[in-house]
């Protein structure tokens, strides 16, 4: 049967929304309680939705009873504080799973090449129902900074750099891309994730906000592309070869985070 998608991503496995141009008090995405809880590069995540409505970031289908990211419970602590951010979520009428805010320490091109995954969104989730893919919003404006995305993680030839102001708006399918965040400056960036189930609500919401699947790549040097690739080469072969020294090898899991 397959899983319900949207043919707005089938072809890039993005869309870019268009900008959202209210402002936000910075208190709300400053104020919410943080975890400690790591994914790709120097990070910290406050749950706006969680399983049961607790302030942790793990995977539903770590819990009793484990469950696919979806009919996430939001947190009224969280919210109180967050109120125009799970606003935000809320709008496209979509089921939501997790839902946090992310806090992102400045890093480099070479770093977010290393740092690129793919995400965990789909265990458990029952054939014939929506696909979860994820929404984000970037709060802080990142004039320098850029999402990375590739079908493949160590190939270049296709890689999308999407640009990171505040107000940039995307819905990708993370499990399909691999992805992450080049993050230049001195202050962290902040970004609200959620992950919404495909299905015409989602639809709608992509339509209504005039969703494209091609956006002119952030211009980067060359000489900064290609130092990035050979780094994320040699991080990568360093990693392969300590693991190899340990009888191991390196397991391409999906990211929880």
């Amino acid at each position: 049967m397959g899983y319900i998608k949207s043919a707005a991503l089938e072809e890039t496995g993005y869309v870019v929304l268009d900008r959202y141009n209210k402002e936000i008090d910075p208190k709300e995405w400053l104020d919410i309680e943080y975890v400690d809880w790591k994914s790709s590069g120097d990070t910290r995540f406050a749950p706006l939705a969680s399983a049961f409505g607790d302030i942790e970031c793990n995977g539903f289908w770590n819990h009793k009873p484990p469950r696919t990211d979806k009919d996430g419970v939001f947190i009224p602590s969280q919210v109180e504080k967050a109120p125009t951010l799970t606003a935000r979520a809320q709008e496209p009428g979509a089921n939501i799973g997790r839902c946090r805010v992310i806090e992102l320490q400045p890093n480099s091109y070479a770093d977010c090449l290393y740092n690129l995954h793919q995400d965990d969104n789909n265990r458990l989730n029952p054939d014939g129902t929506g696909w979860v893919v994820r929404g984000f919003f970037n709060l802080t404006d990142d004039t320098e900074s850029f999402f990375v995305l590739r079908e493949n993680r160590t190939d270049p030839s296709v890689e999308y750099r999407i640009a990171l102001p505040a107000g940039a708006q995307l819905i990708i399918d993370t499990q399909r891309l691999w992805h992450a965040a080049t993050h230049l400056g001195t202050d962290p960036r902040y970004c609200l994730i959620t992950s919404w189930e495909s299905g015409p609500e989602l639809d709608a919401y992509i339509e209504k906000h005039n969703g494209v699947k091609h956006v002119p790549n952030f211009e980067v040097d060359q000489e900064v592309l290609d130092a990035g690739q050979a780094e994320q080469t040699r991080r990568l072969a360093a990693r392969a070869a300590a693991l190899a020294a340990r009888g191991q090898a390196e397991k391409l899991v999906m990211s929880e985070a």
